[in-house]
C-alpha cells in the first residue's frame, strides 16, 4: 500500500476510535472546522483535532474550545510540509509529547514464549481491574464505564503473568487496518522483554482478526521495540496543550 494512504489510514484509525468511545457518553462534537471528545472522569482520549492543515483563523475558536474543556490536548499532524505548528508555538500553545505514527504490514505470525497470559475484557469486575490498572503504566486513568460501554467495538485485553495482573492492550479495527494502542506494562515489571511479547501476541490476533496493516502512534519509550517488529515510520504527531498562566 501507497505511503499516503497508510498516513490517512492511521490518523483515520486512531481518530476514529475517539470518535467511537466518546459517542456513548455524548462526550464526541464535531462542527467545520475541527472535532473534539472530552470525556468527564477519564484521562482519555480528551483530543482536540483538525482533518486540514492548522491556520491562525482557526485558533480563536480552538483556544475557545480547549479553554472551557480543561485537559484537551491537540495532535498535530505533521503531515502538510508547511511547518504551521510554529502557529501553535507562536500562540499560546506547548509541545507536550511527540510520537511517531508507524504501520506494519501483516503477513506472518510471530513465534511466543508463553510467558505471559491474555484475557478480553467482557465483564464490570475485569473492566475495574484494567482501569485500575493503566494508570500505573501510563499516568492517567481510562475509566472503567468507557471498557463497559465499548468492548463490543474496541478489544480490551488484560495481561498476566503468574496470575498476576502486568499489562494492557487496545485492539480498535478500521476496515482492513488494526489500531494497536494503549500497549502498557507496569513499572516494576519492565525490562523483561514483556511489551515484546505483548506485541508480539497483539500481532498475532491482528492477523487472526484479518486485518491487513498493523497501525501503532510510538512513543520514545516504545518506539525501539516497534522498529524491531518491522514497523515502519509514517510521520511525527505533535501533541500540544495550551500554556497555563
Amino acid at each position: 500500500m501507497e505511503k499516503k494512504n497508510l498516513i490517512e489510514d492511521n490518523i483515520n484509525n486512531l481518530t476514529d476510535f475517539w470518535k467511537t468511545v466518546g459517542t456513548p457518553f455524548l462526550s464526541y462534537h464535531k462542527n467545520d472546522t475541527f472535532e473534539y471528545c472530552k470525556i468527564e472522569n477519564s484521562g482519555w482520549p480528551n483530543k482536540l483535532w483538525l482533518r486540514n492543515d492548522i491556520t491562525k483563523n482557526n485558533l480563536p475558536e480552538i483556544i475557545k474550545t480547549m479553554q472551557s474543556n480543561s485537559g484537551l490536548v491537540l495532535p498535530y499532524w505533521d503531515i502538510f510540509g508547511t511547518k504551521s505548528y510554529e502557529i501553535l508555538d507562536a500562540y499560546g500553545f506547548t509541545l507536550k509529547t511527540e510520537q511517531v505514527a508507524m504501520a506494519l504490514k501483516l503477513d506472518q505470525k510471530f513465534a511466543l514464549q508463553n510467558t505471559l497470559s491474555f484475557k478480553k475484557i467482557d465483564n464490570e469486575q475485569d473492566a475495574k481491574i484494567w482501569s485500575d490498572l493503566y494508570p500505573n503504566a501510563f499516568g492517567y486513568v481510562i475509566s472503567k464505564e468507557i471498557l463497559i460501554h465499548n468492548h463490543t467495538d474496541v478489544h480490551f485485553y488484560l495481561v498476566f503473568q503468574d496470575n498476576q495482573p502486568i499489562g494492557t492492550f487496545m485492539l480498535f479495527q478500521t476496515g482492513n487496518n488494526i489500531g494497536i494502542h494503549g500497549v502498557g506494562v507496569i513499572p516494576e515489571m519492565r525490562r523483561k522483554g514483556f511489551a515484546e511479547e505483548i506485541m508480539k501476541f497483539a500481532l498475532n490476533l491482528s492477523i487472526d482478526l484479518k486485518a491487513g496493516y498493523a497501525l501503532l502512534q510510538a512513543s520514545a519509550m516504545g518506539k525501539d521495540i516497534y522498529t524491531r517488529l518491522g514497523f515502519e515510520d509514517l510521520f511525527i504527531i505533535k501533541n500540544y496543550v495550551l500554556k497555563t498562566e
